[in-house]
């Protein structure tokens, strides 16, 4: 198995596959995620979203291939069993649907925990997520944060969740609220550019112009191809103003009247 910190590209797939994955883009999702695989292939929670998109795909002998090699990785992923002997199931196995079942159910007692209520939890969270979404584009954004808030609720973890709040909140004249909420997100994903050049924004409007510069430099240190950053950087930063022109010794200044013969 691959040992060692991500690189930052391996960090970046990882991220935008994850965002992707929310957001319900499955084509987006698959190749984030299959470029990280082709370097670092010892991610459990990977192969479990690839087998869950590739079931949405309809290509579910894949699908179980995935499941099964998160499985491998961690034997008491409870999600990827429970996903996998959903898989079982519509490809008519049911003997081995519930097998996986039952060990999912003695996993559960060794535990003392309920395995799907996890499950449940993210689930609910980003339909409350969605129904944010709905809200936040018909211009409701009081119902948007609300909804957003209840989602967090049940997920504080998803930050992708937490990063639309923010904007919802800025969007909704309560810049100070944004702030925290996006502080709270890049604590937990120091690499979350999205969250840093909104970040820069947010600090702009409350007229810390100098914080905002510096956090949108930062974001072009670590991406120096980042459009956002650059755009806000370009039209925020403050330019030294062009020097007047002056006259060519031996000729007149053009503003001043000649002298009288």
């Amino acid at each position: 198995m691959e040992r060692g910190p991500l690189s930052q590209g391996e960090r970046s797939a990882y991220e935008l596959g994850c965002r992707s994955f929310e957001r319900g883009d499955v084509e987006g999702a698959l190749g984030w995620f299959q470029r990280l695989l082709a370097t670092r292939g010892d991610f459990a929670d990977v192969h479990y979203r690839v087998g869950i998109l590739l079931e949405r795909r309809n290509e579910l002998a894949e699908a179980a291939q995935s499941l099964r090699r998160a499985l491998r990785i961690n034997p008491r992923y409870a999600e990827a069993m429970l996903a996998l002997g959903s898989v079982y199931e519509r490809q008519g196995d049911f003997e081995r649907s519930r097998e996986i079942a039952s060990r999912a159910s003695q996993l559960a007692r060794e535990s003392g925990e309920s395995i799907v209520d996890a499950t449940t939890r993210g689930k609910l969270a980003n339909l409350q997520a969605a129904l944010g979404d709905a809200y936040r584009e018909a211009g409701e954004l009081r119902d948007a944060i609300e909804a957003y808030r209840k989602a967090l609720d049940r997920c504080p973890g998803f930050h992708d969740i937490r990063y639309k709040l923010a904007l919802a909140l800025r969007e909704s004249s309560m810049p100070q609220q944004a702030l925290s909420e996006l502080r709270r997100v890049l604590r937990a994903h120091p690499d979350y550019r999205e969250a840093a050049v909104q970040l820069g924004l947010t600090l702009y409007t409350l007229g810390r112009s100098d914080e905002a510069l510096a956090e949108w430099s930062r974001v072009l240190d670590l991406d120096p191809g980042n459009r956002d950053a650059r755009m806000y950087l370009r039209m925020v930063e403050p330019r030294d103003p062009a020097p007047a022109a002056s006259a060519s010794p031996g000729e007149p200044d053009p503003g001043s009247e000649p002298d009288p013969a």
